[in-house]
């Protein structure tokens, strides 16, 4: 039998830094990936350290609602 489809959700992730430092700054972007994550699995925010553009370093990418 086949499992449900609605298991594997696809996700945004943002990165953290570019967030915060957007209030100070005049913002240029903020870094996104799109990604999937197993809701069995991991039901809780997803987070994974990637390389944003905007910082020119790799960041903590939280996950954000659509």
């Amino acid at each position: 039998m086949a499992k449900g489809k609605d298991v594997r959700v696809t996700v945004i992730l943002e990165c953290t830094s570019c967030v915060r430092n957007s209030v100070d700054k005049v913002s240029r972007g903020i870094s996104r990936y799109i990604t999937q994550k197993n809701r069995n699995n991991m039901p809780n925010r997803f987070e994974l350290k990637k390389f944003c553009p905007y910082c020119y370093k790799h960041t903590i990418h939280g996950e954000i609602k659509k």
